[in-house]
C-alpha cells in the first residue's frame, strides 16, 4: 500500500472507509476479514488506535490490533497475526518501529505471514517496511534514507512523492547515486498492490496520484517511469 490522504481529502466508499483500504480488503477473497491494525510507528497511541478503529470500521468484518507499547496486549503475537485476513500498519516513525518490531520477533511474524498469503498493507511507514529501504524522516525533520526493512520486496519504496517536497528530488538522487536500490513511488492517495514480489496494479482513490518507478539512468542520474494506474472511485 502505499499514502493515505489526509483527513480533509480522503477518498471514502459510500460506508466512509478509505478506498485503498477497502481494496485490500477484498484482496483475502473473506466477505468479513479479520483485520489487524499495528500503529507500532506511532508508538501505540491511543489516539491513533482510536482513528483507526474509526476509520475502518465500516468494513464488514472483524477489527482487533496488536500493540507493543508498554507491552504486548496479547500473549501470542504470532497467533494473532497468523490468524488474520488482512495486516494494516500506520504510520509514523519506520525506524522505530522496526527495531521494536526485532526486539518482538514481529518482523519474522510478518514474513511468514507473508508466506501464508496474509494480505499485509500499510501507509507512509507501514508502506515502507515491506520493502528493503526508502526515505523517511524518522532521524530528524530532515528526510534521510533508510535501509533496515523487512525486505519482503526488493525494492526501495518512497511515499509521500507529491505532497512533501523534499521526497522526489531525495528519492531519486538516492536511487542515482546507489544508496537506494531502484524501487517505487506514491503520491498520497495512490497505492502498490504487490502479488509476491511482482508489481500487480497501481491503484488511486481519486483522478490526480499516481505511481512511479525509478530507476537509475545510463549516465548516473535517475530515470521515472510514470506507471499507468487503475482508479478506485465508483467501485
Amino acid at each position: 500500500m502505499g499514502g493515505l490522504r489526509g483527513p480533509d481529502r480522503i477518498g471514502l466508499s459510500p460506508d466512509g472507509a478509505p478506498l485503498l483500504v477497502v481494496y485490500a480488503a477484498r484482496l483475502t477473497g473473506a466477505a468479513a476479514p479479520k483485520i489487524c491494525i499495528l500503529n507500532t510507528a506511532a508508538g501505540d497511541d491511543p489516539g491513533a488506535y482510536l482513528r483507526s478503529y474509526q476509520m475502518l470500521g465500516s468494513i464488514p468484518g472483524t477489527l482487533t490490533h496488536l500493540q507493543l507499547f508498554p507491552m504486548p496486549n496479547v500473549s501470542d503475537p504470532a497467533d494473532l497475526l497468523l490468524s488474520q485476513d488482512l495486516i494494516f500498519v500506520g504510520g509514523g516513525s519506520v525506524a522505530n518501529m522496526l527495531a521494536v518490531w526485532r526486539v518482538h520477533g514481529v518482523d519474522e511474524i510478518m514474513r511468514r505471514a507473508w508466506e501464508a498469503g496474509i494480505v499485509l498493507s500499510g501507509v507512509s511507514a507501514g508502506a515502507i517496511c515491506w520493502f528493503t529501504s526508502g526515505t523517511t524522516d524518522s532521524f530528524g525533520l530532515e528526510l534521510r534514507p533508510f535501509t533496515s526493512g523487512i525486505g519482503l520486496l526488493p525494492a526501495s519504496y518512497c511515499p509521500h512523492y507529491d505532497s512533501e517536497s523534499r521526497r522526489r528530488p531525495l528519492y531519486q538522487s538516492l536511487v542515482a547515486d546507489g544508496t537506494l536500490p531502484p524501487g517505487y513511488a506514491c503520491d498520497d492517495g495512490a497505492a502498490a498492490h504487490f502479488v509476491d514480489d511482482n508489481l500487480a496494479a497501481i491503484v488511486t482513490d481519486g483522478r490526480q496520484p499516481g505511481g512511479y518507478f525509478v530507476d537509475r539512468s545510463p549516465d548516473g542520474g535517475a530515470a521515472e517511469t510514470t506507471l499507468e494506474v487503475e482508479q478506485l472511485i465508483g467501485q
